[in-house]
């Protein structure tokens, strides 16, 4: 049985939905029943409950032999660094005593040790973790999700714009969460002794830029990049409707993003699906 934590979001739901394709037994967990009979139908196992009540959850990690982490992301009007830590640190707390023989866990690129800087720094904090403990253990380091521009579809299609805290034609790596759900069942399902780095990309690196082509291409109009000065960025993520701590995290993370250029320990898992091929879907072109 393999346990999805963040099962519902873009990336866990991917690797279920990947996993049970190949026949796998799943157990997605969400601390929400709103998605419960649409996985039930599709012959998962449904539980409900919050990464914080550690009990439960620890219960529910007994009934797997291999989990796929993903520490879920904070609502952004919280403190988000000090929400997502906690969930963590409950999550990591739950595995201890739960006879798993195997976990692949979801950390991004950039990862690195610091403070109040988002996922960089609690994804490292996680690496870390999972490093000091003896369940066998893979790492996917992801690269920017594509699904980071689905909030920008209403603003291109309404407004022919899309909005980028990076300039225009700044590149980074990017990943379909179908892929990243690929590579995160390929991993769950490999013997279960290693313990290794993976990284995941897409088949090259885009651009804001690209992104606005992209999205004009689908939705048959004229779209352009608003770029977010960074002396408005705090100001930019407070406007998105994050909290002033979490806003702050959140530039420092885009900054880190921004000026170090970050390279790959070894050769990344390369998926399959474009830019254009996830935003036309996106669009509901194809």
């Amino acid at each position: 049985m393999h346990i999805i934590l963040g099962g519902t979001g873009h990336v866990g739901s991917a690797v279920a939905e990947t996993l049970l394709e190949r026949g796998e037994a799943v157990t997605v967990v969400s601390h929400r029943t709103a998605e419960l009979e649409r996985w039930e139908a599709r012959g998962a196992n449904f539980a409900v409950v919050d990464v914080n009540d550690t009990g439960a959850l620890r219960e529910v990690l007994k009934q797997g032999r291999r989990l796929f982490l993903l520490n879920p992301p904070a609502a952004p009007d919280t403190d988000t660094d000090a929400v997502e830590k906690a969930n963590l640190r409950s999550i990591l707390t739950a595995i201890e005593g739960s006879g798993l023989e195997k976990v692949v866990a979801e950390s991004t690129y950039g990862a690195q040790q610091c403070d109040r800087c988002g996922d960089l720094g609690i994804l490292y904090d996680m690496e870390q973790a999972l490093k000091a403990q003896s369940i066998a253990y893979s790492v996917i380091r992801a690269a920017y999700y594509m699904s980071n521009w689905d909030a920008s579809l209403e603003s291109a299609r309404e407004q022919g714009k899309v909005r980028s805290f990076y300039p225009a034609d700044f590149r980074l790596p990017m990943v379909a969460p179908r892929d990243l759900g690929r590579a995160g069942a390929d991993l769950l399902m490999q013997d279960a002794d290693e313990q290794v780095l993976h990284h995941v990309e897409g088949p090259r690196a885009y651009s804001p830029a690209d992104v606005a082509v992209c999205f004009a291409s689908a939705l048959g109009r004229e779209v352009a990049v608003e770029v977010v000065p960074r002396d408005r960025w705090v100001e930019g993520f407070r406007e998105m409707g994050f909290s002033e701590p979490g806003a702050r995290s959140y530039a420092q993370m885009t900054a880190l993003t921004a000026d170090k250029r970050y390279e790959p320990a070894n050769d990344p898992i390369r998926g399959e699906i474009t830019l254009r091929e996830y935003i036309d879907a996106l669009a509901g072109r194809v």
